[in-house]
């Protein structure tokens, strides 16, 4: 976030950990974005941001080598409003943080990822995944902060992905 703030982005922060976000039940009610959902949750604060936004960052610690059951509940939301994200052309990157250091462990994670990305036909703009890292303290001893940062300087610069 510092970096791109520096670079004169406006930062919008939603932490999913800590929304009240009811899982998508694929009712239909929404028609994609042609009517409301029929949760009235946190949701209704990351819809119209989540539409005005440029570029979108998923940042979760890797949970059962996956994305947070938070996160992937508020993407699976996105549904509501899939006619207006679909083809956006926004760009998009995710930062994952985990213990385990194997170069296997972050697969899943990145695949779905970029299948979302995919479907969505937003670009990626690039994943920071800080392996073998059981916590903040871990973290900081390695280039993955400073790999954080320049993500962030390099939002919205062309040629810069």
């Amino acid at each position: 976030m510092e970096g791109a703030r520096e670079s004169g982005h406006e930062i919008f922060l939603f932490e999913t950990a800590f929304k009240k976000i009811h899982p998508c039940i694929a009712c239909d009610k929404c028609g994609c974005g042609d009517h409301p959902c029929v949760f009235q949750d946190d949701m209704a604060e990351l819809w119209p941001k989540l539409e005005e936004a440029d570029f979108i960052l998923f940042a979760t610690p890797l949970y059962y080598y996956s994305a947070t059951s938070q996160l992937l509940a508020a993407v699976a939301r996105f549904y509501a409003i899939d006619k207006r994200l679909k083809g956006s052309g926004k760009k998009a990157a995710l930062i994952a943080t985990g213990t385990n250091p194997a170069s296997w462990a972050m697969e899943g994670i990145v695949k779905s990822y970029r299948e979302a990305l995919a479907y969505l036909e937003w670009q990626d703009c690039g994943t920071v995944l800080a392996k073998g890292c059981k916590d903040k303290a871990a973290i900081a001893k390695t280039a993955f902060p400073e790999q954080a940062y320049q993500l962030g300087k390099t939002i919205g610069k062309v040629g810069t992905v």
